[in-house]
């Protein structure tokens, strides 16, 4: 049994090392070129994201409240959708990753300025970046939804969303992931 656990764990400490060596940073300097499994994988998380949101959230928070207010939570979710898309498509991508200074991203990338499908993030399109992307900045003020069920106006709703998109997720976005601070 001893002999078993000692091949088990010298297994294992080699293929811990073969991993590392994989992980090489060589590999990172590769010219950057446009990997089809890596968009295609990409795409499938997108929808896979997207789906934690409308139908997901939206289902979880309308079981949690009193059944008058289900469809009004529904409609929250879908607002938070809407509103998050919109805004990350206008600026928030741009703040995000956009060429700025270290709080900033900047408004280089407005519009989608710039993103074409030729243009790549690492080894995907940009655009397929953006719709990933978009995709958490959806997510994430959805699951504030469930703070304030039952207790806001819905003008108020789509109000914090695009603030709180804005001023708080694109900006800690840029400095985690977008080359800024915490590059």
């Amino acid at each position: 049994m001893l002999c078993f656990k000692l091949k088990f764990i010298t297994i294992s400490y080699i293929v811990f090392l073969s991993g590392l060596l994989l992980l090489s940073p060589v590999e990172a300097m590769a010219a950057e070129k446009l990997s089809e499994g890596n968009t295609a994988w990409i795409m499938t998380a997108t929808a896979l994201v997207l789906f934690m949101t409308m139908p997901g959230l939206a289902l979880f928070y309308g079981g949690l409240v009193r059944s008058k207010n289900v469809l009004s939570v529904l409609m929250q979710c879908f607002a938070v959708c809407c509103v998050a898309s919109i805004v990350w498509f206008v600026v928030g991508y741009s703040i995000a990753f956009g060429e700025g200074n270290l709080w900033w991203g900047g408004l280089s990338k407005i519009f989608l300025n710039g993103v074409t499908t030729e243009t790549l993030s690492g080894s995907i399109p940009e655009n397929v970046f953006f719709m990933f992307q978009m995709t958490f900045a959806i997510i994430t003020p959805g699951l504030i939804v469930g703070a304030y069920v039952e207790r806001i106006k819905f003008s108020a709703v789509l109000f914090f969303t695009a603030l709180w998109s804005i001023f708080v997720y694109a900006p800690s976005t840029h400095w985690i992931w977008g080359g800024g601070v915490f590059k």
